[in-house]
């Protein structure tokens, strides 16, 4: 499943780089991709969309 997500809290690299190993380390095979320009990061994953949700907001992020 392919998703997409705004996540306003990300300002920088490391925000992005934060958001995308929670993403990794929920699924070991999922793609992440993100464009802090919008605040978008899109995922290709097989997990939820709350259990992705729920990984990013883990580590200290907002998902709008």
């Amino acid at each position: 499943m392919i998703l997409e997500l705004k996540v306003p809290s990300m300002v920088c690299d490391r925000c992005a780089d934060t958001v995308k190993s929670a993403i990794v380390n929920l699924d070991s095979s999922a793609k992440a991709n993100v464009t802090l320009e919008t605040k978008t990061v899109t995922v290709e994953t097989n997990a939820s969309l709350a259990a992705v949700q729920e990984a990013i907001a883990d580590v200290g992020h907002t998902v709008a």
